[in-house]
């Protein structure tokens, strides 16, 4: 921005408002937020060339810390989906690091310091938030694409015709006058699927950017403000240590759970 903001409000909105760009003549639902798809690309570029890079120098005998931590990382995932999934997809486990990698880092760069990062980036822009998953866009854009790998997951297992037949018949049974109520609740419980699925993350990730302005504003009210807001922030960055890898592990357990019921038969 050129001018500082005059005012908590100002301050605030400065700090939550994107770089959008209308998408032709009408804007509104079509706007792209150019910050979170250029941060995300960026982070999934970062995350996924350092684990190509730490496998290109995988040894087999003692192995570096780097090494370590990837091969640590790749055991607690596989174990969790093993846990979970009881199917025979070769995708899941993949699918799992890639979700949890993904979603780790982008709520990890709610740790950077947003007056720091605005200083570097209003040399291009006014606007630019550096969460990606503090948007909604994204969350849902994740969502979704599980959400359709989850119908693809039903359909390879049960068939396009097992998959309607189960739409139709499921909970109530094969009665055709409650195909249509066993239609409606099945419908309900996939949309809701992806609407928790991305509202949760979103939520946790945005709610924590906003209580880090909030008290970072304290802190800036005077020497009291800064002792007493200082503790506060210290305190939520030490319980914001937990929510970020927390928020992306369950974003990983959801959707592997959501691949292994799709091809439950009912």
């Amino acid at each position: 921005m050129a001018a500082g903001p005059t005012n908590p409000t100002e301050y605030i909105q400065g700090h939550l408002t994107h770089l959008a760009k209308p998408i032709g003549d009408g804007g509104g639902f079509w706007t792209l937020h150019v910050d979170s798809v250029v941060m995300a690309v960026l982070i999934g570029v970062a995350s996924f060339g350092f684990l190509w890079w730490v496998t290109r120098r995988v040894t087999t005998g003692v192995p570096s810390k780097r090494q370590a931590f990837v091969e640590l990382a790749l055991d607690f995932v596989n174990g969790q989906a093993r846990g979970i999934y009881h199917g025979h997809s070769k995708l899941v486990g993949p699918l799992a690091l890639t979700v949890f990698v993904f979603v780790l880092m982008m709520n990890a760069m709610d740790f950077l310091p947003v007056d720091v990062t605005a200083k570097f980036t209003h040399l291009f822009a006014d606007h630019w938030r550096v969460v990606p998953t503090a948007d909604v866009n994204t969350t849902f854009a994740l969502a979704l694409s599980v959400f359709f790998l989850m119908i693809a997951f039903a359909i390879r297992a049960k068939g396009l015709g097992g998959w309607i037949h189960e739409l139709l018949t499921s909970p109530f049974g094969k009665f055709p006058l409650l195909w249509p109520i066993n239609l409606g609740m099945n419908i309900v419980e996939l949309v809701a699927k992806p609407l928790s699925h991305s509202l949760r993350l979103y939520g946790n990730i945005y709610a924590g950017e906003v209580i880090f302005l909030l008290l970072g504003m304290w802190a800036a009210t005077g020497v009291a403000g800064a002792l007493f807001g200082g503790v506060l922030h210290l305190g939520w960055a030490i319980f914001h240590l937990l929510i970020v890898p927390l928020q992306a592990f369950i974003f990983m357990m959801l959707t592997v759970v959501y691949m292994s019921m799709a091809e439950e038969h009912h």
